[in-house]
């Protein structure tokens, strides 16, 4: 078998390309639908959220079903199945004539995609358990770097050659990453069949939930985190509208501003991911999350575009410094027999969040306008960061008592 290290090699790359792709077009998604003849704000506000809620909704209900069906018949196969599934319904995309079209793709985008969770499943199960939290930091790095490289790209696109031409640059993206995974991917777990049907076996895994009252509190943890990044991104090119007029790079302006954020948070994927063992992961979250409150609430007092940058830099690095930390802490709970099922409840979760985050941010947006979707998602920062403290002094004075 190729040494394991190709292989991750090959599964960054791959991540890299599909997260690009994906973040190429899903930033213009708002411009698109004013394109599509959405021109009131509050109708805008609310079909962005709406497709973007049910789009997280569909993977939140089919990430656990995938991730048993990881542990039963491989977990590059559902890679595979992820990058594929986008290449097909992400074209399709280009074609659409109204609003409601693009809901329903977005919808079944959902369902079958979700290459975040089959990269971790495939990556926990490949690299060895000594090695799993800084190759988790590193695929997390990939992430972020391709929500960084794609909004970019993808405003310019939009802005040179339109918005329909962005859906069609992610679907060849994704194909790519998917050839590359089929030919330089060499998986080294063996799944363990099961009896029964297909069907049967693809009924979700809630064991390492029940059995891991710890693991159950990083999911929730994790759903937070999600949740606070949600509530902004997918409105944020109405925010830089809003604040930039309606100039004629509007998108380009919008896409560096997301692709600076998840910038910083690629580089915090890194650095987290690299020291958080030495300091601690808990700790490490809570100081993730202490600083990225501080960055974050600022943001709805900027009244210029280029100040909301490099605020979002500061709260982009340490919103990314946080997911490292998790990662670490539930590959060293789960059982890696159950991996699949394990990452399958935690990307249910975090996309449950996802869901619920663009809902919330059309409602309030709508309601009380874009400053207050800023504090919004600081007081859900504050608050995961004042239940996570609680629970590490908690630890901590455990620890001293033994």
């Amino acid at each position: 078998m190729r040494d394991w290290k190709a292989s991750f090699r090959a599964i960054w790359i791959a991540e890299f390309l599909a997260i690009t792709g994906f973040a190429t077009s899903n930033p213009i998604l708002p411009l698109y639908l004013r394109d599509l003849g959405l021109g009131d704000t509050a109708a805008l506000n609310w079909w962005t959220g709406a497709i973007n809620s049910a789009s997280a909704v569909a993977l939140a209900v089919f990430a656990p079903i995938w991730g048993a069906v990881a542990d039963g018949y491989g977990r590059k196969l559902m890679l595979l199945r992820a990058m594929i599934g986008g290449t097909v319904l992400v074209g399709l995309l280009a074609l659409a004539q109204a609003p409601w079209q693009v809901l329903v793709l977005k919808t079944l985008q959902g369902c079958v995609t979700g290459t975040v969770a089959a990269a971790t499943v495939l990556t926990a199960s490949l690299v060895p358990p000594a090695e799993a939290g800084y190759r988790l930091g590193l695929l997390q790095m990939a992430v972020f770097l391709g929500n960084s490289a794609g909004p970019l790209f993808g405003g310019v696109v939009a802005d040179l050659a339109g918005s329909r031409f962005t859906f069609l640059a992610t679907s060849a993206l994704l194909a790519f990453a998917a050839l590359i995974v089929v030919t330089r991917v060499e998986e080294s777990f063996t799944p363990r069949r099961k009896s029964g049907s297909f069907f049967k076996n693809a009924m979700p895994d809630f064991s390492p939930v029940t059995r891991s009252p710890a693991l159950a509190s990083l999911l929730l943890v994790t759903f937070s985190v999600q949740l606070a990044n949600a509530v902004v991104g997918p409105i944020m090119p109405l925010i830089v509208l809003d604040l930039a007029g309606k100039g004629p790079a509007v998108a380009s302006l919008a896409g560096l501003i997301i692709a600076a954020s998840s910038l910083a948070g690629a580089l915090a994927a890194a650095v987290v991911g690299k020291v958080s063992a030495r300091l601690g992961y808990g700790r490490a979250l809570v100081g993730c999350l202490a600083f990225a409150f501080v960055f974050y609430l600022p943001q709805g007092f900027a009244r210029s575009p280029y100040l909301l940058l490099a605020l979002r830099l500061g709260s982009g690095f340490f919103l990314g410094g946080t997911m490292p930390s998790v990662n670490a802490l539930i590959a060293s709970l789960c059982d890696r027999g159950r991996q699949g099922s394990t990452y399958g409840l935690s990307s249910s979760v975090s996309s449950a969040g996802a869901a619920l985050g663009p809902a919330l941010g059309a409602a309030v947006a709508t309601g009380l306008g874009y400053p207050a979707v800023f504090f919004t998602t600081s007081a859900i920062l504050a608050g995961t960061g004042l239940a996570v403290g609680s629970a590490v002094r908690a630890k901590t004075r455990m620890k001293a008592r033994d």
